[in-house]
């Protein structure tokens, strides 16, 4: 009987092991604790959701969905397990051969295609993912933005901010605007090891051996020697594979053993599936060809370039200005350029404008549209230069007049082609036109330009140039009339 006793009781003891042996081990896990912040955390989703609207309109998102949905899936298992708010996380992939993943505020994250092809399992990719989920979590990005806001504004204006009154998009302007900013992007080596710590902390819990992640940075270290170019951009901004490794290996010894659940599956087709795909494009290959300067659009006044721009799709996407006044459709195979400050949008294909040097530029070919304030107006008129192209002194005949006399102060040659002013309507409002046009010092050739001007409800005016050389302006014109009519105008209080 008492031998029997004695069996229950270790039977018991071996429950009880079993129940609190796990939470032991990871009692023992280091101990991370979130930065200074001057955000909420709706805030962070607030700034995440604008930074991944301008990303996605920079970068490829790669559209095969097995694979999207695999990311998602490992990315749902991750943020089950991840520390500290309640983030909405979204997970899409970027049809990037670069080897790297970034995530913004509030949980939107980007992983490139060359990242899962570099990895050999499962449980390495979730390890990248994990890394970049607990900087999310953590909410290095807005830690950032807040010690970099206050280093430039001062800590004086902590208290107003610390009291509310919405400054978000105040502070984000100071310290480089929204989309791929450096500072939500590039941590310190404090953050990063932190990212690394809670990273390996979220593989165990998720059901991961974190010495996946370590072998993962080995891998890394093994790219840079055979193809540095693909990681430029992931050392840019990490540490060294070989000091991450070191971390994590540390880290999960304190974990302990992981208990075993099955994986999300599918790892293998998925790189089936990419293996099959054209090869994705570099970041660099992206930047070169996005950038406007492409080709032989280099050039000098005085000296004429080689066009060569490519037909205009038929096909057509949507911009959406970032401040809502606007949105227009454009040849898919066009690039919109948005201005950092203001309301101007450039659209252009590739070669569109040309580098002067000494920074200027010049649009050869395209169509801008940008806000007009009548307040410009208001002043040239006192001083008597309000004089043009339209008779009349209605306000948008005076608006059209002051817009085409700044286009020809900038461009010296062009003119006013005569008879050619119309009426003419935009988004169903009355709108005017009128055809400058004069040899390109840039070109040498002669070159048409279309403006069209529209009030706003406040009195202001949105309007457009259509530019492009004379001889192909007719072939155009389809084109730029598709654009013209798609042209949504929004009243907004400006």
């Amino acid at each position: 009987m008492r031998a029997k006793k004695r069996s229950n009781i270790l039977a018991g003891l071996i429950f009880l092991l079993g129940v609190y042996a796990a939470p032991l081990l990871l009692s023992a896990q280091t101990k991370v604790k979130p930065g200074f912040n001057l955000f909420s955390v709706e805030q962070d989703v607030e700034i995440g959701r604008e930074s991944a609207v301008q990303v996605e309109r920079q970068l490829p998102i790669l559209k095969n969905r097995r694979t999207k949905r695999y990311i998602s899936d490992i990315g749902r298992r991750l943020a089950a397990v991840a520390p500290g708010p309640d983030f909405p996380y979204q997970f899409k992939v970027l049809n990037i051969s670069d080897i790297n993943a970034f995530a913004l505020p509030g949980g939107f994250m980007y992983i490139n295609r060359g990242l899962i092809e570099a990895a050999e399992n499962e449980a390495q990719l979730a390890g990248v993912m994990a890394h970049e989920m607990a900087h999310v979590a953590l909410r290095h990005g807005t830690n950032q933005v807040s010690k970099a806001y206050l280093t430039q504004a001062g800590l004086g204006v902590l208290g107003a901010l610390l009291g509310g009154g919405g400054a978000t998009r105040d502070i984000i302007d100071t310290v480089g605007g929204f989309g791929l900013n450096a500072v939500f992007l590039k941590f310190s080596r404090s953050a990063e090891k932190q990212a690394d710590i809670v990273g390996a902390q979220m593989l165990v819990k998720a059901g991961y051996d974190p010495m996946a992640m370590a072998k993962f940075f080995e891998i890394l270290a093994e790219h840079s020697d055979r193809d540095p170019s693909k990681l430029e951009q992931f050392f840019s901004s990490h540490p060294p594979p070989a000091d991450r490794s070191r971390r994590v290996q540390e880290e999960a010894r304190l974990l302990g053993p992981v208990r075993q659940v099955p994986s999300v599956g599918g790892f293998e087709k998925v790189k089936s599936d990419l293996r099959r795909m054209p090869a994705a494009p570099s970041m660099k290959q992206l930047a070169q060809a996005q950038s406007p300067r492409q080709g032989s659009q280099r050039g000098s006044r005085g000296r004429g370039v080689n066009l060569g721009i490519e037909p205009p799709s038929s096909r057509l996407k949507t911009f959406k200005q970032s401040d809502g006044l606007f949105r227009i459709r454009y040849p898919e195979n066009w690039l919109p350029f948005e201005a950092a400050r203001g309301s101007a949008v450039t659209i252009v294909p590739r070669g569109g404008v040309v580098d002067l040097g000494k920074g200027e530029e010049s649009v050869i070919y395209g169509v801008i549209v940008n806000h007009y304030d009548r307040s410009e107006d208001a002043a040239r008129e006192r001083h008597g230069k309000s004089r043009g192209p339209f008779p009349g002194r209605t306000a948008l005949e005076r608006a059209s007049n002051d817009i085409v006399n700044q286009i020809l102060q900038a461009n010296s040659y062009l003119r006013p082609v005569s008879n050619s002013d119309r009426k003419r309507f935009i988004d169903g409002e009355r709108a005017l036109s009128v055809v400058l046009s004069g040899e390109s010092s840039v070109t040498r050739q002669e070159e048409q330009v279309t403006l069209l001007t529209r009030l706003l409800p406040d009195g202001h005016a949105i309007y457009l140039l259509l530019i492009a050389p004379a001889s192909e302006y007719e072939e155009l014109s389809r084109v730029f009339d598709r654009m013209i009519s798609s042209l949504k105008v929004f009243s907004l209080s400006r």
